[in-house]
């Protein structure tokens, strides 16, 4: 399934979603059994089998389950989730002009953050 937008899943959904500028939300009663979702951002409230990669942010609501290896920019996740797998955070451009700053202080905007969740 590819869409742009915004696209709620109420339902049970089994394939692989790509969206990479759209917001989906996996809702409380919801099951998706996936190769893969791809998109902006994913809010997860109900069940998610498979990968997620969200060049944003990453949901995960309270009473969730969820197993998948996630890759994202940020992510949250709430007390009372079933979690198995790993988080990957992305590195994130710094926000700073090459040339209006010190070599030292671009130096610093380039660490990389990267943290591996269990």
């Amino acid at each position: 399934m590819e869409f742009r937008d915004r696209l709620v899943i109420t339902g049970k959904f089994s394939g692989k979603i790509i969206a990479p500028e759209g917001e989906l939300e996996i809702a409380k009663n919801a099951t998706c059994d996936v190769e893969s979702i791809q998109a902006s951002s994913i809010v997860v409230c109900g069940s998610v089998k498979g990968n997620m990669n969200a060049s944003e942010r990453v949901e995960i609501c309270s009473g969730s389950m969820v197993e998948s290896d996630i890759t994202t920019a940020r992510i949250r996740i709430a007390n009372n989730v079933e979690f198995n797998g790993q988080v990957s955070m992305l590195e994130e451009e710094p926000d700073v002009d090459l040339f209006s700053v010190a070599s030292s202080e671009f130096k610093k905007a380039m660490l990389v953050h990267t943290d591996v969740v269990k």
